[in-house]
């Protein structure tokens, strides 16, 4: 018997980076998973299979996690699906780095958007379900950034500071119901997104880094595992900082 067997895992931005790595770790652990991403269909299947490998139930739903009306009825149709929903982990993100000088109106509402108003559309969908069942786990993937901030991420910053907030709020709303609310906050991790930036960037982060390496998704994955699972029974409203102690 894995740490989330008979449980339901609806993961947001699943398809790839920690989202999927999520949506593994917690299948090999005995989670049916729903993946929700705006990706194609076949970018998604690619992640299911893997899934499917793991011995468990998995299903993709192709919505924008961003859109509250689409939400609503993707989460419907998970709990038609499934018959429950036991772990929400609120993954959807994307970046728009610039200085806030340079930074756009649009660059500002495309990220708090996708990252913040997402976790809100999901949590809003899911509460009642959870609350019925006097049991569940919200996970919000949330950053060091949000903790302290980062020059030329204020968008990015301000929407996973948000994130922790949220938890904060909606741990105080929901605990009567049995329902946790948490975050994890990754520092540099070595993933598709990170990829993408400088050199110079990735270097630095690296050597401020106690461990002296990028962390993994599945490291992310394993943090948001405990949180998921009955070993965090009796925590809520926190965040789990995972770093290599960059944040000390």
């Amino acid at each position: 018997m894995g740490l989330l067997s008979g449980k339901t895992a609806v993961i947001t931005g699943a398809s790839r980076g920690i989202g999927k790595a999520i949506a593994l770790r917690f299948a090999a652990e005995g989670a049916d998973i729903a993946i929700t991403d705006i990706v194609t269909p076949e970018d998604m299947e690619r992640t299911r299979q893997e899934v499917l490998a793991q011995g468990v139930t998995c299903r993709t739903y192709q919505v924008d996690a961003a859109d509250f009306g689409a939400t609503q009825e993707a989460v419907k149709a998970i709990h038609g699906d499934f018959g429950r929903i036991d772990i929400l982990v609120n993954n959807a993100g994307i970046t728009r780095d610039t200085l806030i000088l340079r930074m756009s109106e649009q660059q500002w509402d495309d990220v708090l958007r996708v990252n913040l108003k997402s976790a809100f559309n999901n949590i809003h969908a899911v509460a009642p379900v959870m609350a019925s069942q006097r049991s569940g786990s919200i996970i919000n993937i949330s950053s060091i950034v949000g903790l302290g901030g980062n020059a030329g991420q204020a968008n990015y910053a301000a929407s996973k500071a948000a994130l922790i907030a949220l938890a904060k709020s909606v741990a105080r709303e929901l605990g009567v119901r049995g329902v946790r609310a948490n975050c994890v906050a990754p520092g540099y991790i070595i993933s598709d997104m990170t990829a993408k930036l400088p050199e110079a960037m990735r270097k630095a982060w690296t050597d401020a880094t106690p461990l002296r390496r990028g962390g993994t998704v599945d490291e992310v994955a394993k943090t948001a595992l405990f949180l998921a699972s009955d070993l965090s029974s009796f925590i809520t409203g926190q965040v789990i900082v995972c770093d290599g102690g960059y944040a000390l």
